[in-house]
């Protein structure tokens, strides 16, 4: 099945309810705790989900769209976050999510993609040329990918709580 952008929409719509949903009640050190060395946190997630708002998604579609000569994108900083969240509160990234979130779905409402435009390549530093309806579709799995990610560092956290339930548990297993 080959899914579409404007398909994948409500999800982009609902991550930022569905990630206050997960975090209403939790204390700071389950927001904070990770799953090991070079993995993130749900506190890590959302200032990634920040970033990528800021600096990725739709700059990297302008670039795609303007008629200009080079159409290459920056490179993206994974870690651009890091610096950014410090000092925020985990209810600050929230919002502020929220908020870059709500504000970069209206300026694509306005955009009126054509089924030319989503035609369209950039150039992305490892994959060359990409297409804009690659990039917006992305985007959707990329939040369905950090919602998962979020969903197992939580439950990470309970995996010798659950006690023999490991063995039924696959987001339990080793992250590989």
């Amino acid at each position: 099945m080959n899914l579409t952008f404007e398909q994948g929409l409500p999800i982009l719509k609902n991550t930022p309810t569905a990630l206050n949903a997960l975090a209403e009640e939790l204390e700071p050190g389950i927001i904070n705790q990770n799953e090991g060395d070079d993995t993130w946190s749900f506190y890590d997630v959302v200032g990634h989900l920040i970033h990528c708002e800021e600096t990725d998604w739709l700059p990297r579609l302008e670039i795609i769209l303007e008629n200009k000569t080079s159409k290459k994108f920056d490179p993206f900083d994974r870690n651009g976050f890091v610096e950014k969240s410090k000092g925020l509160s985990f209810e600050d990234l929230l919002i502020r999510f929220q908020s870059r979130r709500a504000h970069n779905l209206d300026k694509l409402r306005k955009i009126q993609l054509t089924a030319t435009a989503k035609q369209k390549e950039g150039i992305h530093p490892e994959f060359v040329a990409v297409t804009a309806s690659q990039l917006l579709c992305a985007w959707v799995v990329h939040d369905l990918n950090h919602l998962s990610q979020v969903s197992r560092v939580l439950a990470h956290q309970w995996k010798t709580s659950v006690g023999p339930w490991q063995a039924y548990m696959p987001i339990l297993g080793d992250r590989t």
